[in-house]
């Protein structure tokens, strides 16, 4: 601990004492506010970057549930076009919905899944996905019933390179 002397003091019989007293430390108030000034400054400037970051790692998850799904219509197409199992005959060998493609299909008494389950969509938070099948037109909101042929996210929401997350 450092110290300051603050002189000597003459007592009687010619003795002197030293009164030593320590330095102050510490911060003083404008340090204080100009420090969580910039602290604000600082945070007010990542929360943005975080909400990007986010909308990021949204966006990969459903990239990755979209062509999970995609791919799992098609090898349900490809089996059923190898007569692995029975199909309907409109249906044009795709599936009748997605939970079929969780429940599976009996293919030589075994069950065949096609997927472990339906994901959620991350961009509302629901597994209700948007549908089309062979008799609708490409870019249709609206399911024909027939047969699950493409999957799509009923998200209205714009993602970070200007494109609709629906016409993924």
């Amino acid at each position: 601990m450092r110290t300051v002397s603050l002189g000597l003091l003459s007592m009687k019989k010619n003795r002197s004492i030293r009164i030593e007293r320590p330095l102050e430390r510490g911060l003083t108030l404008v340090e204080l506010v100009v420090t969580v000034a910039i602290l604000g400054v600082l945070a007010s400037a990542a929360i943005p970057v975080a909400r990007f970051e986010v909308k990021r790692q949204n966006e990969r998850i459903l990239r990755y549930d979209l062509w999970m799904m995609r791919d799992a219509i098609d090898k349900y197409k490809d089996a059923a076009d190898k007569n692995a199992f029975q199909t309907k005959v409109d249906s044009q060998g795709y599936p009748p919905d997605l939970e079929t493609l969780v429940t599976g299909v009996e293919v030589q008494t075994k069950k065949v899944k096609f997927l472990r389950k339906i994901p959620v969509d991350p961009m509302t938070g629901q597994t209700d996905w948007g549908l089309r099948s062979m008799q609708d037109e490409p870019d249709s909101d609206s399911f024909g019933g027939q047969s699950v042929f493409d999957v799509y996210s009923k998200s209205r929401g714009t993602a970070l390179d200007g494109t609709k997350y629906s016409d993924w």
